[in-house]
């Protein structure tokens, strides 16, 4: 199903949260994202092949498909852009991804689809003018990866977060956003191991938090699970103090395997 995470009748933001089998043991839940501004369309994180077919059916009732002019990608993994090569061939889209990604996305296509296609992000960060908002390119570097960007909609005041505040649940948990401090302490368990693995360490992290306190986010949508309103500081305060990644190796993790 579609949820809508805004809508002003000239700009809407929807979440595509079920596409995904996550009844399979190999398959991880994943949103797919679709900006729709005065008649100006874009996708976020469109994932790989296994979401496009139903993908395509779900944007189809609210966006003529073919006419999407913006593929954003926070970064590499299949289950970000893995579909590329299909959406390239079915749309005249652009596809936005860090520069570190720009020549290896590539490897997802067939017969040089490519080619003029692929605008490389700076590591900066850039800003995309869409019709009645701008998309914001927010640097978030080796959270988890290397060059990562997550993508804010200035109208809509959402930040799309990527990996940032993922947390494992089935798809069917996710209607509804997190709104308080306590739902959040009880949501932990679902978001904790995945940081403290895919999140490099600490640093990046607390420098993240202190940007996102400068901006005006309603709401901090990532790519794998629930989302959250006004809790966001609760994720904040969290993450902001997390040892994850790199914090936690020690000599243990780097032994000849018996």
């Amino acid at each position: 199903m579609a949820i809508e995470l805004y809508n002003d009748g000239k700009h809407v933001c929807l979440m595509f949260n079920d596409l995904v089998d996550d009844s399979a043991s190999s398959a991880v839940q994943a949103n797919q994202f679709l900006i729709v501004s005065d008649g100006e369309g874009a996708l976020i994180d469109p994932a790989g092949n296994m979401t496009y077919n139903a993908l395509i059916m779900a944007v189809s009732k609210f966006f003529p498909f073919k006419q999407l002019k913006y593929i954003f990608a926070s970064h590499q993994d299949p289950d970000i852009v893995a579909s590329l090569n299909k959406w390239l061939m079915s749309t005249d889209a652009s596809l936005y991804v860090s520069t570190l990604w720009e020549r290896f996305v590539p490897h997802f296509c067939t017969l040089n689809r490519w080619e003029g296609r692929i605008v490389g992000i700076p590591d900066p960060g850039m800003k995309i003018p869409m019709r009645d908002t701008d998309i914001h390119c927010v640097p978030a570097h080796f959270l988890h990866a290397e060059g990562n960007f997550q993508f804010y909609d200035s109208k809509a005041k959402i930040l799309f977060s990527g990996d940032m505040g993922a947390s494992l649940v089935a798809h069917d948990e996710i209607l509804r956003p997190i709104t308080t401090a306590a739902e959040f302490q009880a949501h932990l368990p679902r978001m904790e191991g995945f940081h403290k693995r895919y999140m490099v360490s600490n640093k990046p992290c607390r420098y993240w938090a202190r940007m996102v306190r400068t901006m005006d986010v309603e709401q901090l949508v990532p790519q794998h699970g629930r989302y959250f309103k006004e809790a966001i500081a609760a994720f904040l305060d969290w993450i902001e103090h997390l040892h994850c990644g790199i914090d936690l190796i020690t000599q243990d993790h780097y032994r000849l395997p018996q």
